[in-house]
């Protein structure tokens, strides 16, 4: 790929969704774009690049952006923050909302459906501590391809083996040809739009719950910060906010602080919540009244 084809491509995928392409990576750049080539019958990237400079078609745009951000996924990913929401995070939102009984999760960059999926079958199985609550659960993502995916819920052999528990594929999943096809029950509890993070996140409401995992890696410094500002405004002090294992708020924004004992999760630095969460007993008897 020519240097300044590389460049043009690099700076339109940071302007539309924040994604930092290095040269190292011209690789995977031109993987990725081969197939948006062939499906428009360019003879290759170089006819490509020209498309986009003289006519810039929103759809061509479009699709190349989300050739590049399409990012793999697997259920109960790292186990850990599931373990964590159902031990200690909703309990707490259980004992603080019980007069609404109703709790909003957000799966950032939720790709095809895996995160908001497990938790969905995670509350599922809690269903009768959950008598008479409602637990909203949106997954969004800048692909409307990925997300067609997960509203289909259907998953390769491959998919299904990654992380999944047996019990929960026998229980929530029918074997349909060489794929699984998720129970209507699980899918009709988790709702699907399309989001851009660097977009006004003020139309999406408030969460009491987002997962962004893995997802600010792929930013850099201003982006990051920019996206985890626009976060806090949609949680309550008392709100919890999920990032990946390898990622931090340190140095990027003051707006949320790290939960004591729960790696990954933050909650919002000028509510009046506590640093940690109550013993998971506690919890448990509390919700339970």
């Amino acid at each position: 790929m020519k240097t300044d084809d590389f460049e043009m491509f690099r700076t339109l995928l940071m302007q539309r969704s924040g994604l930092v392409l290095t040269p190292d990576k011209a690789y995977l750049l031109e993987s990725r774009l081969l197939p948006v080539t062939r499906k428009w019958n360019f003879t290759g990237l170089e006819q490509l690049a020209a498309e986009v400079r003289s006519k810039r078609p929103e759809k061509l745009l479009k699709e190349v952006t989300e050739a590049m951000t399409t990012n793999e996924s697997s259920f109960f990913r790292d186990t850990k923050p599931f373990d964590q929401f159902r031990q200690h995070v909703l309990p707490t939102l259980m004992t603080a909302r019980a007069s609404s009984k109703r709790i909003r999760v957000w799966s950032a960059a939720c790709s095809t459906g895996q995160e908001p999926y497990s938790l969905a079958m995670m509350l599922a199985e809690d269903q009768a501590r959950l008598a008479g609550w409602q637990i909203d659960i949106l997954g969004t993502d800048l692909s409307g391809e990925v997300l067609d995916r997960a509203r289909a819920g259907l998953y390769t052999q491959f998919e299904v083996q990654r992380g999944m528990p047996i019990t929960l594929l026998v229980k929530y999943f029918r074997q349909q040809g060489d794929k699984w096809e998720l129970s209507p029950d699980i899918r009709k509890r988790v709702q699907y739009r399309e989001c851009n993070l660097l977009t006004d996140l003020g139309s999406m409401g408030k969460f009491d719950v987002i997962f962004c995992r893995n997802v600010l890696i792929y930013f850099d410094q201003p982006t990051k910060t920019r996206v985890l500002e626009a976060m806090a405004k949609l949680l309550p002090p008392d709100g919890v906010l999920y990032l990946g294992g390898a990622e931090t708020v340190l140095g990027l924004t003051d707006r949320f602080r790290p939960v004591e004992g729960q790696r990954g999760i933050y909650r919002v630095a000028d509510g009046p919540a506590p640093s940690r969460f109550p013993a998971p007993d506690a919890t448990r008897r509390v919700a339970a009244g």
